[in-house]
């Protein structure tokens, strides 16, 4: 969906609070606090009242748009963009694109985040998987006598960056998140949250903390370390590819990232990445939205 089918399909807040209540309701109004549907519409406003508890709710309790002051369509508008932004879209540009504030507008990508969260489903099939690092590079030193005061710095694993952990099902989705260690432990438990190992074919490079990995799944390496970087069927370009797409958003859109919030904006990119054939992406991170 594009903007001008957003200002088409929802030209006003009425038309986004019934298209919201068709999807949450399905047109019948369940009292959020109750669990009843014995409620009846408020003349004159977009709010129920439950003749069981006798509260007052409207569409928008315990959805991403709860408690908003800023108007449906500018929501619908947002998602929209946010969505069709393959390498993502900064705060501030979509403040200006919808006429908000910054502060708003982030806020309304971080609940939008929020609808983008990883599924519970399993990965299976041939699996790659990769660690990265994401973070700026460290400022130049401009003072020759401070280079005696800090190591020298690190590129790899060495790095102080913040590392990330992700699996790809080859032709299909990709998990991935923050994860600070990266022993065989790690690893396995990472593993054993995304994939299932009894339908899987894992692929990775020659990282010493994948090689236990053959005692429970099958498993090919691919020895980047001498130049080999595809084997025939073997190879962690898809991960890799994954990789560049979240660096390239994270280097060109948002500049920096805290570690607080990296895995929802991890979550985006896997969201996109993993619904990019989904002509119904729209109506599914709507779904999401309003059964958080």
């Amino acid at each position: 969906m594009n903007i001008i089918e957003i200002y088409e399909k929802f030209p006003s807040q009425e038309d986004c609070i019934a298209y919201l209540e068709k999807v949450k309701w399905k047109n019948k109004p369940i009292c959020p606090y109750c669990g009843r549907s014995q409620s009846v519409n408020i003349k004159g406003s977009f709010r129920h009242h439950c003749n069981k508890c006798n509260n007052s709710f409207s569409v928008l309790v315990g959805t991403i748009f709860h408690h908003t002051h800023t108007p449906l369509q500018k929501w619908f508008l947002a998602i929209c963009l946010i969505l069709n932004a393959k390498k993502g879209i900064a705060s501030r540009q979509l403040a200006r694109d919808i006429n908000v504030n910054s502060n708003t507008a982030w806020r309304m990508q971080m609940q939008i985040r929020k609808a983008m969260s990883e599924t519970p489903s399993l990965l299976s099939g041939i699996c790659e998987m990769d660690e990265t690092y994401v973070g700026g590079k460290p400022r130049k030193r401009n003072n020759k006598d401070d280079n005696d005061n800090f190591p020298p710095l690190k590129r790899g694993r060495g790095t102080t960056k913040t590392g990330v952990i992700g699996i790809v099902e080859r032709g299909g989705n990709v998990k991935a998140r923050k994860q600070s260690k990266f022993s065989f432990k790690d690893l396995k438990r990472t593993a054993n949250r995304y994939m299932d190992f009894d339908n899987s074919v894992l692929m990775t490079d020659e990282f010493r903390g994948y090689i236990p990995f053959k005692k429970y799944i099958e498993h090919q390496v691919v020895n980047h370390s001498k130049k080999q970087y595809v084997n025939g069927n073997n190879h962690t370009n898809t991960i890799e590819g994954f990789w560049s797409l979240l660096k390239r958003g994270i280097t060109g859109q948002y500049h920096w990232l805290s570690d607080k919030h990296l895995n929802k904006y991890i979550n985006e990119f896997c969201f996109k990445y993993n619904n990019r054939k989904n002509s119904n992406v729209f109506d599914l991170l709507i779904t999401n939205g309003v059964n958080i």
